[in-house]
């Protein structure tokens, strides 16, 4: 018997339902159900990416590039900031809450039956959105890993990993070479295979997976060096990438190496999809990437989850130099490593305001008496305020720059506050 479901909050409750227990990797759920919805995926081009850091930077720039070559483009990624819908957009337009009431009331028993994730329901669901409003190419990000996420259940035109970093150890190892060994996971025999990890031991070992996958042709980005003269300014990041020079809104060094990373993947795809120079240079001027070092009046946004992400927030922030004092409204989930995020972020931070995001799944909430314990040790300017609500508006009262940090929760919450929305231009 399926539930009756007549509102979208009503179908956000049964899918979220379905995250509190462990994630579960594997592909056998995930296909069984697309089975029965007529394999979507199958009639679908896709572009595929995976990667620690960057996957949500490069397919906001794989969309912006196509869509401006003239292509309609679904794009998949998650989690999401604000609204749910933030996960499927086509054309850079969340889809009708109403489409996702209609999926969740009509598939229920069979998500039921078989026992699916959370993510498999969802990834399911954006293949059917996209495959019914007849798109030109979907953009899929992984959600975890890649080998046996929920999204490797396609053949793109492309697979790409953008770069290797230590996270979800207790899904994908300890090691970069076991993290790597579960991203390469999504190349394929026969496809092309675009590795954007710039250290060269990691990215010889991404190329020997993706060899021994069979994929065909392995391109890297660094090969010939990536891009150079990366130069950041508040207004964006400009680079010359193969003696053409380019320019993306989104700021920070790392974010010419995720341009490279989309440019790279579409010079795999069939000729006629292919963007030309002008489509280039229009689209990167397009791209919009909410949460990712993300400015609105005096409050940054930036979705940081790791010590990586973390140190390329700190790097982003020293180049840009906000107005100071820099105070950071920083809450993890418990899983993370928030002492490197914190020794990576204080030198660009002039003080912490230690807190839990509302929305932190509660076998993830973070302990904060250890944080600010820590951040005393270390010497770091730092308070405790558990309230979410007074954690902002302590940070509003005492920076010139507001930086909300530490997870997808945290950011999503702060923007939903203070009513900023993700998908405006």
């Amino acid at each position: 018997m399926g539930v009756d479901l007549r509102t979208y909050a009503d179908a956000l409750d049964f899918l979220f339902a379905r995250t509190t227990g462990i994630w579960k990797l594997g592909l056998e759920r995930v296909e069984a159900f697309l089975a029965l919805l007529g394999d979507p995926h199958r009639r679908l081009r896709t572009i595929h990416v995976a990667g620690t850091n960057g996957k949500g930077s490069t397919c906001a720039t794989l969309d912006a590039l196509l869509r401006a070559q003239g292509l309609r483009v679904g794009r998949y990624t998650s989690p999401h900031l604000v609204d749910f819908r933030e996960r499927f957009l086509v054309d850079g337009v969340p889809v009708d809450a109403a489409r996702i009431v209609d999926f969740v009331d009509r598939w229920t028993p069979e998500v039921e039956r078989l026992g699916a994730t959370f993510f498999e329901a969802t990834t399911a669901m954006a293949f059917e959105f996209f495959a019914a409003d007849g798109v030109d190419v979907a953009v899929i990000e992984t959600g975890l890993g890649g080998r046996l996420d929920a999204t490797n259940v396609v053949t793109p035109l492309v697979a790409g990993v953008t770069n290797i970093g230590i996270d979800h150890v207790e899904y994908l190892g300890a090691t970069r070479e076991e993290i790597a060994f579960e991203k390469a996971g999504i190349f394929k025999p026969g496809v092309c295979a675009v590795i954007g990890e710039p250290e060269s031991g990691i990215r010889e070992l991404l190329r020997r997976y993706a060899q021994e996958r069979g994929a065909s042709p392995v391109q890297a980005v660094f090969d010939d060096g990536g891009p150079t003269a990366v130069q950041v300014t508040p207004e964006g990041t400009s680079f010359t990438l193969a003696g053409k020079d380019y320019r993306t809104p989104l700021l920070g060094a790392h974010q010419a190496n995720n341009a490279a990373m989309a440019i790279a993947m579409l010079e795999c795809v069939p000729p006629e999809m292919r963007p030309t120079s002008e489509a280039i240079a229009r689209g990167l001027a397009a791209v919009h990437l909410p949460g990712r070092f993300h400015r609105s009046g005096r409050y940054i946004f930036d979705v940081a989850h790791n010590p990586a992400g973390a140190t390329v927030l700190a790097r982003t922030l020293k180049t840009v130099q906000p107005p100071r004092p820099v105070v950071a409204v920083f809450s993890v989930l418990a899983d993370k490593d928030w002492r490197g995020m914190m020794d990576h972020l204080a030198p660009a931070v002039d003080h912490f305001v230690i807190t839990n995001a509302p929305t932190s799944p509660s076998n993830r909430v973070w302990s904060n008496p250890e944080p600010l314990a820590y951040a005393r040790e270390r010497n770091l300017s730092a308070e405790l305020v558990r309230d979410f609500d007074r954690a902002l508006a302590r940070a509003a009262d005492s920076g010139a720059t507001v930086l909300v940090t530490g997870s997808f929760h945290t950011v999503g919450d702060a923007m939903a506050r203070l009513e900023v929305s993700p998908t405006a231009g």
